[in-house]
């Protein structure tokens, strides 16, 4: 959803709404127990709950503009990071540069 306001004094706002849910749905999966507890020691380290993981993949392995250029390692990454709602990526990439180059 993307609403776009244009008010006087030249102020834009807008909001943003990423992964609105209009239905859940239970899903029983059979995996190997050790798996299992991989995964959910893996999602308390992330702050996120098992079931926002799996769909997360799910979701990522079945986007229609999925590009199948990606390493395969690369692939078992994408939505496996959450990041801080203030992180701020332009001066988390200047900094990098810098200590890279030592500016």
């Amino acid at each position: 959803m993307f609403i776009h306001f244009d008010l006087k004094f030249n102020y834009v706002i807008r909001i943003f709404v990423f992964k609105t849910r209009i239905m859940t749905t239970k899903l029983t999966l059979t995996v190997d127990k050790t798996i299992i507890e991989r995964a959910k020691s893996y999602a308390k380290k992330t702050g996120r709950s098992l079931s926002e993981l799996i769909e997360s993949y799910l979701e990522t392995i079945t986007e229609e503009n999925y590009n199948s250029d990606l390493s395969p390692k690369l692939k078992k990454l994408v939505g496996s990071v959450k990041l801080p709602k203030d992180f701020d990526e332009e001066k988390e990439l200047r900094a990098a540069i810098e200590k890279k180059h030592l500016i």
